[in-house]
């Protein structure tokens, strides 16, 4: 009877193939040995010093990644496709450029019709002959031109004026759309954002990347806010990307979110700048009690040099790991666990699990072995009233 019952349970309804039917009907598979770890992962208790290594840490950084937030402004040089005019100046008439009959007054000049940077990257003046602008300041072109005509012209001063400006530009792309900026000297990031606009969304869903020449980096709006060295100078060619994203983290196990009692999994929002450890097991309900561990583990992908400044050995690690699998431990039996969680930052995509007490799991064997005592003496049961039911038929 016992196999039957067992070989009838193939046939209860079910939302799918179970995990045996799943891996035993695979034509090829790589699988971990049992009870072996899959990912190596550090295991930290949080601890004062670790808030303190904890606290700098975003999801990126400019300053790190470019280097540049402290030095001077990118210089700002003409490029192929600008236009430029020049403008000469002779201290008399009767030069190279004032006829005789424009009298002798101050400020005798002439502009020259606005032209382009050609693909060679010079611009084209008369008796001066072809003359370097690609790569240059204004400045550096006004000497060259000056110089070149000094031999003709009469004491001539020259003004080079950038007429419109397309290779010294950044572009941007927002929620608005996309769109390309003129750099202005001693511009920022910050100065290009708010000239670009941007959508009515609040300061703590936004992110900016920035990529440069390769290189990218993605730095939190609200730390390139508070923190200056992050709001570096723009330079031609950059890609600017400002996008929305609501920051979330995961929460599963013996929390009571909604009332539930039973355990809970969910993704919850941040909803607001800063998170700390205590405010995200509170969105998630707290720990259940009389079935929650006292312990909450929190799982995130660690910077090495982060865990490192902790006291953490990371050379069991590939050297080439620049992140690590991190676990943090916070004991909520420890009364002044409660200080530290509070300091405890959070961050986008977090995981926190709070695991069954033991008693928790003696119960549920209690339970199962009951249930299956009661089965097994309820079938004896009725197999003892059926044989008395036939014994008495037959009589």
């Amino acid at each position: 009877m016992s196999a039957a019952l067992i070989a009838g349970c193939t046939n209860l309804p079910v939302d799918g193939p179970s995990h045996h039917d799943i891996t035993g009907a695979a034509t090829a598979s790589v699988n971990n040995e049992r009870r072996q770890v899959a990912y190596d992962y550090v295991l930290v208790d949080v601890s004062d010093k670790v808030i303190d290594c904890l606290l700098d840490i975003g999801p990126g950084s400019f300053f790190r990644s470019f280097g540049t937030g402290r030095g001077p402004a990118p210089t700002i040089t003409v490029g192929v496709g600008d236009v430029v005019q020049v403008t000469i100046f002779e201290s008399s008439a009767g030069g190279l450029f004032i006829p005789p009959e424009a009298g002798v007054r101050p400020g005798n000049f002439v502009s020259l019709p606005p032209q382009t940077v050609n693909r060679n990257g010079t611009i084209s003046v008369p008796y001066a002959g072809d003359v370097q602008a690609a790569g240059r300041t204004p400045q550096q072109i006004k000497v060259d031109v000056e110089k070149a005509l000094s031999v003709r012209a009469v004491e001539p001063q020259v003004v080079v004026t950038l007429v419109e400006q397309t290779a010294m530009s950044a572009t941007i792309i927002s929620l608005n759309g996309s769109s390309r900026l003129q750099i202005r000297p001693n511009e920022r990031i910050l100065d290009v954002v708010a000239r670009a606009g941007s959508s009515s969304i609040p300061g703590y869903e936004m992110f900016i990347t920035l990529q440069r020449r390769g290189h990218r980096a993605t730095v939190y709006f609200p730390a390139l806010m508070n923190d200056p060295r992050e709001n570096i100078y723009v330079q031609p060619g950059d890609t600017i990307y400002v996008y929305r994203e609501q920051q979330k983290f995961v929460a599963t196990g013996a929390l009571g979110a909604g009332g539930v009692t039973s355990g809970v999994t969910g993704l919850f929002p941040f909803e607001q700048e800063q998170l700390s450890l205590n405010e995200a097991l509170a969105k998630a309900g707290g720990l259940v009690d009389g079935r929650a561990n006292p312990q909450a583990f929190l799982y995130r992908m660690e910077p090495r040099e982060t865990l490192e400044r902790m006291g953490v050995d990371t050379g069991k690690f590939p050297p080439a790991a620049k992140f690590i699998p991190t676990v943090y431990r916070a004991n909520f039996r420890d009364p002044s666990v409660f200080f530290f969680a509070q300091r405890f930052p959070m961050r986008n995509k977090d995981a926190i699990y709070v695991a069954n007490a033991d008693s928790v799991e003696l119960e549920k064997f209690i339970a199962h072995s009951t249930a299956i005592t009661s089965y097994v003496a309820g079938t004896t049961l009725d197999v003892l009233v059926t044989r008395d039911s036939i014994r008495a038929l037959r009589r």
